[in-house]
């Protein structure tokens, strides 16, 4: 009796799902994180180089901290993130002139932050996964949690993606396996959030 007691419920819970919100992955149109027009935006966690010409007292390398500031000579902490290279280098070489005559200033990005997505529910295994350089997708996430388990509804695979306002995103496996549409291109960001119902 306990068991088809237990059945019932998790039917009604199933005929009562509601997703909520969300766009389906054909739909989406993706804003580009971590660039712009001009390049790479400069963000916490990135490790940077700024060298000032001929001025190596004046020149420092560090890790961005959370606050979106390094410790640059002469300049004290210095708001980095938000700037493109380029864009920094230029604001950076008109503060230093109060110090050198014509600053020549070249900011480089030496490593970018690692980036991490979440895989919640109904797979084998949850947890924080590291996004790979060259992108992951939902099917390749999914695999890094050692796939779905018995209770996932495979047309329930929803990302949450930051922002604001924050998107739900939702994906249906058949298509994901197949590989053929705009679903199984989509490639995670970090702070992506991949809850499988």
């Amino acid at each position: 009796m306990n068991r088809r007691l237990a059945i019932l419920s998790a039917l009604l819970l199933t005929a009562c799902f509601d997703a909520g919100q969300f766009v389906w992955a054909e739909d989406y149109v993706a804003k580009v994180s971590g660039t712009s027009p001009q390049g790479y935006v400069i963000g916490p966690g990135d490790v940077i180089s700024v060298r000032v010409y001929s001025q190596e007292a004046m020149s420092a390398h560090g890790k961005v901290r959370p606050d979106g500031k390094l410790s640059i000579p002469f300049l004290n902490d210095v708001e980095v993130a938000g700037y493109t290279p380029a864009a920094l280098g230029a604001q950076l070489q008109t503060r230093l002139k109060e110090f050198i005559h014509l600053p020549v200033v070249t900011v480089s990005l030496d490593e970018p932050k690692q980036a991490y997505f979440s895989l919640l529910g109904e797979v084998k295994g949850t947890g924080q996964f590291p996004i790979d350089p060259n992108g992951t997708t939902v099917l390749q996430a999914i695999a890094l949690g050692g796939g779905l388990n018995d209770f996932a509804h495979k047309d329930r695979i929803f990302v949450t993606r930051p922002g604001n306002p924050q998107v739900r995103i939702r994906f249906d496996y058949a298509k994901l396996a197949k590989g053929e549409d705009k679903a199984a291109q989509f490639k995670l960001q970090t702070g992506d959030v991949i809850v499988v119902n």
